[in-house]
């Protein structure tokens, strides 16, 4: 009986922090603004202290570009989207400056992008940009990538603005395209495309081509635009993605990281297929630990004989990480596009051509909704339903970590399919307080699960 009071009370405490839960309705989840940028096209919404270009950070053409400099601020009236839709927003912006991912991987000069900024919320009405009561959500300095993300608590807020505090080249000048994306139900459906200069050239967020990967899948189904970073980097090895993906995953909120390496790691078998592997598996576990979710393509065919003598055996490596680890989502096959299709390979026989390039954001966006998008609600979670936490066992830890993370205490939610106990898909209130209805009753046993849940 002791254990039991005790459950009960933490419980109880429990009940405070679930009053201010996100919780989305089923109505609001069907609006497309749920999904969509919340502040696209509206460029009567948007105000700066540089406000001839303001409109072109929210417009739907990313060549289109605000232009700042160190101290001037962007801010976005977001009154008139529904409440339920914006509990917590993800801020994403990305740099004109088409420089590599991060400069400081290859000791490269660095881009005109953001080296510091913050971001504000205010709860004033909206209509007319309010002159004070601005509070301080997030600052970041020491940003060497050319894109970025922050996920906010924006519960009663009407505003956000970004000010910008330094640029990384030393200068003072910086264009921004910025999308504001809703995750009130605690997912954000952000991409990060890691690779080598393939994924540089391909996974651009510019609108090239039929449209970035966003575009596409938007195309594909409405109800979807995520936000995504294109994390390629000319040059670099899996060996440079296994140096560099704790300090990437560190800033990065978003659920899903692909891991797009190997065509110089076999170009000249330079880094060794075993190697590859391990490599791999070491971002595939770091990725996994964050809570997040890893994808992992096959390597590009190519005509280049240095590549081509090796690339089957990396490939094979690929296949072997497909067996090994059932929960990394198979990306597109490009060695068999490729290979079919040699004419989208430029004179190099290495890097796609603009035609190549485009046919690689059309297979990622259809890859991915069918592995992803398309297969929301029949992902397989661990059978423990409730153990978020993944140790094997339903316990008070589990109802704490999943109060934290409705509540953005957390980013991190190591099952997170574990804690959608009321089947709808997505994680709210109500799966709380079904997780402190199984401790109450002291239900530690494996409970079945008759429909299956997604990443929502």
């Amino acid at each position: 009986m002791r254990k039991r009071h005790s459950v009960l009370a933490a419980c109880m405490a429990l009940c405070i922090c679930a009053a201010a839960v996100p919780s989305a309705g089923a109505a609001a989840a069907e609006e497309q603004q749920v999904y969509l940028p919340l502040n696209r096209n509206k460029t009567d919404k948007v105000y700066s202290d540089s406000q001839n270009t303001a409109y072109a950070s929210c417009n739907d053409v990313y060549y289109d570009a605000w232009s700042g400099a160190v101290g001037n601020w962007l801010a976005y009236d977001l009154s008139d989207v529904p409440a339920a839709n914006r509990k917590k927003i993800n801020v994403a912006w990305y740099s004109g400056a088409w420089n590599n991912y991060d400069y400081t991987v290859l000791n490269e000069s660095p881009g005109a992008s953001l080296s510091a900024y913050k971001l504000y919320v205010n709860d004033a009405a909206g209509g007319a940009y309010p002159e004070s009561g601005w509070k301080e959500a997030a600052s970041v300095t020491g940003c060497t990538t050319h894109s970025g993300e922050n996920v906010l608590d924006f519960a009663g807020y009407n505003w956000v603005k970004l000010e910008v505090l330094g640029v990384q080249n030393g200068g003072t000048s910086v264009n921004l395209n910025v999308d504001i994306h809703d995750c009130s139900d605690g997912f954000v459906d952000s991409w990060l495309f890691l690779g080598d200069s393939i994924t540089a050239g391909g996974m651009v967020t510019f609108s090239a081509g039929d449209g970035n990967f966003a575009d596409v899948l938007h195309k594909i189904d409405p109800a979807y635009y995520p936000a995504q970073e294109n994390g390629g980097i000319g040059g670099i090895f899996s060996t440079d993605g296994k140096n560099n993906i704790d300090r990437w995953l560190e800033s990065y909120p978003g659920q899903y990281v692909s891991i797009a390496y190997g065509t110089n790691d076999c170009w000249g078998d330079q880094t060794g297929a075993e190697q590859y592997y391990e490599n791999t598996v070491y971002m595939i576990r770091a990725v996994q630990a964050a809570g997040k979710t890893a994808v992992l393509p096959k390597i590009p065919f190519s005509l280049e004989k240095g590549i081509s003598a090796n690339i089957e055996r990396y490939n094979a490596q690929v296949d072997k990480i497909y067996e090994e680890f059932p929960d990394v989502i198979k990306g597109p096959d490009f060695y068999a596009w490729f290979e079919a299709h040699p004419e989208g390979l430029s004179a190099d026989g290495v890097h796609p051509n603009s035609d190549g390039y485009n046919e690689m954001r059309r297979l990622w966006a259809e890859t991915l909704y069918e592995n992803v998008y398309q297969n929301r609600g029949t992902e397989q979670p661990s059978a423990l339903r409730g153990d978020v936490t993944g140790d094997g066992a339903v316990k008070i830890d589990d109802a704490v970590l999943l109060a934290k993370y409705l509540t953005a205490e957390t980013g991190t939610l190591p099952i997170w399919t574990n804690g959608d106990l009321d089947g709808n898909s997505r994680l709210n209130a109500a799966d709380l307080t079904l997780l402190k209805r199984i401790l109450a009753s002291e239900i530690y046993t494996i409970l079945p699960i008759e429909q299956p849940v997604s990443r929502e």
